[in-house]
């Protein structure tokens, strides 16, 4: 961040007595624009409350990097962020204005797919990464069996794969592991939990 933009931060900063939440909320948003404008912001972050509850979303400037449910404790979420990709994060939303909406429009109903960049790069490699991969072949409003997806990835044997690629997928929603679901039709697990899993197969299922 330039001498002459840091200085007029601390300045600002000095002369608020009472630190009203309008007034830090205003300097924050000063903060997050220069050091995106200056090229000093790795990782932008911020949350989007949803039918399935708030997600917090990552992007870097390459693209999503994180989509993270409630349950996955969001703190640890941008620990694990600052730790893997850059400690420069900061909650700077404009970022993320086009992956919200998109999101937006998912879970209205009037979205069935996301056309959003991504930064793969807290994928798993190897077979589970040709899986997460794999994901967005299922189509909105179905399913495929873990073994079906296997097939898909060209390991038919490693069923037990798919499961740990889908329980560690860093972009759940947008990457759909929610439509894999056991061979005999039951759920399954889910990274957000069953009652997320069942909301967002509804969803596609009623459009």
């Amino acid at each position: 961040m330039n001498d002459n933009v840091n200085a007029d931060l601390v300045r600002d900063l000095a002369r608020i007595t009472e630190p009203t939440p309008h007034a830090m909320a205003a300097l924050h948003t000063r903060l997050a624009a220069a050091a995106e404008r200056d090229g000093i912001l790795d990782v932008a972050y911020r949350i989007l409350d949803t039918p399935v509850g708030p997600l917090l979303l990552a992007a870097t400037e390459q693209g999503l990097a994180r989509v993270a449910y409630a349950s996955e404790d969001h703190d640890a979420v941008l620990q694990a962020l600052a730790d893997k990709i850059s400690p420069r994060i900061l909650e700077s939303p404009g970022r993320l204005d086009a992956v919200a909406g998109q999101l937006d429009e998912y879970f209205a109903g009037a979205r069935r797919t996301f056309d959003a960049p991504l930064d793969w790069r807290l994928s798993s490699t190897g077979f589970r990464s040709t899986v997460l991969h794999h994901l967005r072949d299922i189509g909105y409003g179905h399913t495929a069996s873990y073994s079906a997806v296997a097939r898909l990835a060209g390991n038919p044997k490693a069923v037990r794969a798919v499961g740990s690629a889908c329980a560690t997928n860093p972009l759940p929603v947008v990457v759909p592991c929610h439509r894999v679901v056991r061979s005999d039709g039951t759920m399954g697990g889910y990274i957000g939990g069953p009652d997320a899993k069942r909301t967002l197969l509804a969803l596609e299922a009623a459009a």
